[in-house]
């Protein structure tokens, strides 16, 4: 009774401020089991957090939008694969899409996911008129996410495409079309001919193709 009087004593914000500190999303999960005060700080420390990135951890649908939903402060956002195979979906990017972060997004990683498709990437593309970088590189997206790219992020400037085997030339010149800040382009891996980049390259002089 004693040590839960010290701990129901603690200021939210002195919680929040130590839980900031947390480098592991399984000890945020059970300090957060600890009582309300500290599930109150937990979601208080998610909430003041700039950069969310889950690189290293195995993630799943359900855990990774729900802590997205609670970093709703978050523009930059960080699901990539990793050894420990995450497990994201395009069920995981939809529900993500509805959270109150998505809209003020300025880059996005997904790189290696091969549970994704087009459906939960064009999804989640159409709601972040923010974005301007996109990694979507080792994921099986196909020219339908380019046309959602191309139509819903005016701002992009970098994006990676590196391996995205089913992507054509259709995609890319929509994107470069429209996408009138875009920089920087890496298309290594692709099966897009010379042809087609040398075409970009007219369209838009000063951007830069990595391949």
């Amino acid at each position: 009774m004693e040590l839960e009087a010290h701990i129901d004593r603690l200021p939210i914000d002195l919680l929040a401020h130590i839980f900031v500190l947390f480098t592991s999303f399984t000890d945020l999960a059970q300090a957060s089991r600890v009582c309300k005060r500290w599930k109150q700080g937990v979601k208080q420390s998610l909430a003041s957090k700039q950069n969310l990135s889950f690189a290293g951890w195995k993630m799943d649908d359900d855990s990774t939008s729900r802590l997205v939903s609670h970093a709703y402060n978050i523009r930059k956002l960080d699901i990539p694969r990793s050894r420990w195979s995450c497990q994201i979906t395009d069920a995981g990017l939809i529900r993500i899409s509805l959270t109150k972060c998505v809209c003020n997004l300025t880059s996005i990683s997904l790189w290696g996911l091969t549970g994704i498709t087009d459906e939960g990437v064009v999804q989640l593309i159409s709601r972040t008129r923010s974005l301007r970088h996109l990694n979507v590189g080792g994921t099986f997206i196909t020219d339908e996410s380019l046309f959602a790219i191309a139509r819903s992020c005016p701002k992009i400037e970098t994006i990676v495409l590196w391996s995205c085997r089913h992507i054509t030339e259709n995609g890319l010149i929509a994107l470069v079309d429209q996408c009138l800040k875009l920089k920087s382009m890496n298309v290594w891996g692709t099966r897009v001919p010379v042809d087609c980049l040398n075409n970009l390259l007219i369209m838009s002089p000063n951007l830069q193709i990595k391949i």
